[in-house]
């Protein structure tokens, strides 16, 4: 597969391809698996400013979204919720509740997160005011919102991205009426974040039921 990339990113995508191989060896081809890795680096290239990490980032990306059309597939089983948070840029409300549903679940969920139109990176403030309430924000970055997280997801939970997210019947959808942080003052996206994280407290306790 062709891809306007540099060539050190074109040889970290290619040892992606080979080591997703590997790892879904029997569940997925090699030509679905490549596909998977090259589009991944191509849809966060359009909206990155900084390309540095990018290839990094597209392995991150493929590998998580080969994950959940297996377990949409029903080609691997998971013992634990499948929880999407949607919002509009993927870099703060969504970014967010994934980051404290983690803190709070642990290993007991798999938590994703998406952007109707992803950001270029996620909202440092929103990361300032986590990292200071000792939530690990350490390798968040925005996605695009892919068919394949949608149908993976038990619980998707969308924040103001309107009919940008696909309905498919079993899953529990919740839509969370909340203020974008983005431009906010510190004060203001602290607040923003309280509401969040009553919210995520709620969810999880129902989840968990």
């Amino acid at each position: 597969m062709t891809i306007d990339a540099p060539e050190m990113d074109v040889h970290v995508l290619m040892r992606t391809v080979d080591d997703l191989a590997r790892t879904y060896e029997g569940v997925f081809s090699a030509e679905t698996i490549e596909r998977y890795v090259f589009e991944s680096y191509t849809a966060l290239a359009r909206t990155a400013t900084i390309k540095r990490y990018l290839a990094a980032l597209a392995r991150n990306f493929a590998a998580d979204r080969l994950r959940a059309l297996a377990l949409a597939q029903g080609k691997i089983q998971s013992t634990v919720p499948q929880v999407l948070f949607v919002c509009v840029h993927n870099a703060g409300r969504s970014q967010v509740a994934a980051a404290l549903l983690r803190h709070y679940a642990g290993s007991e969920v798999e938590v994703r997160s998406a952007g109707s139109l992803p950001a270029s990176e996620v909202d440092p403030q929103v990361v300032e005011v986590l990292t200071a309430r000792g939530i690990d924000m350490t390798g968040a970055f925005p996605k695009p919102l892919t068919d394949d997280v949608v149908r993976a997801a038990d619980y998707v939970i969308t924040m103001g991205c309107g009919d940008a997210c696909p309905v498919y019947p079993g899953k529990n959808y919740l839509d969370w009426d909340l203020v974008d942080p983005a431009g906010q003052s510190p004060e203001i996206t602290g607040q923003i974040i309280d509401d969040i994280d009553e919210r995520v407290r709620t969810l999880w306790a129902t989840v968990q039921k």
